[in-house]
């Protein structure tokens, strides 16, 4: 007979399994607990950060019907369920990793596959969000701006040629003398 709690823990981190945009294991041994706060600290509120035993996220995972992680779940064993925007995340725990050693990234999932420690550093290196947005809405203003010079260029060149054709009939055409009064 399971125990209440276990099932309560199981159907938990199923449930987090279903609703994350992506996950992101690690291997955490040799960590402290401030190590870990600051971990979570890290990753703000783009993802919760769960130690859990593998017995139980097994097969929460196996409910929540997501397959090729089994293999990630071997030793200590915990899980970063992202919740915001998978890049924020991934780049929190490969920077943690970067400076604290012990913490080792085994892998990850992300829209219905498994990913490998390789996959989750080129979605490090990526650029958030935002900064694509704002990247393209910086090349679409750069592109309306070249349409609208493109667009205005005719004119000012016919500005400039009745300017300059003017200019020139000003300096041949002096007005003639007025005639000597007598």
């Amino acid at each position: 007979m399971a125990k209440p709690d276990k099932v309560a823990a199981v159907a938990e981190i199923a449930d987090r399994f279903r609703t994350s945009s992506a996950t992101v294991i690690t291997e955490y041994t040799g960590l402290s607990v401030s190590q870990l706060s600051q971990l979570r600290r890290a990753l703000g509120t783009s993802a919760k950060y769960r130690v859990a035993k593998n017995t139980l996220v097994k097969r929460a995972a196996q409910d929540a019907g997501i397959e090729g992680l089994d293999e990630l779940f071997i030793g200590p064993t915990a899980i970063a369920f992202v919740e915001g925007e998978p890049v924020d995340a991934a780049k929190a725990i490969r920077d943690f990793a970067k400076d604290n050693n012990a913490l080792v990234i085994k892998g990850g999932y992300m829209d219905g596959r498994a990913l490998s420690v390789e996959e989750i550093g080129q979605i490090a290196d990526l650029d958030s969000r935002e900064v694509l947005l704002a990247k393209t809405a910086g090349a679409l203003k750069a592109k309306l701006s070249q349409a609208a010079a493109l667009f205005q260029a005719p004119a000012t060149q016919f500005a400039r040629l009745a300017a300059a054709l003017q200019e020139k009939r000003g300096e041949g055409a002096e007005p003639a003398e007025a005639p000597a009064e007598s």
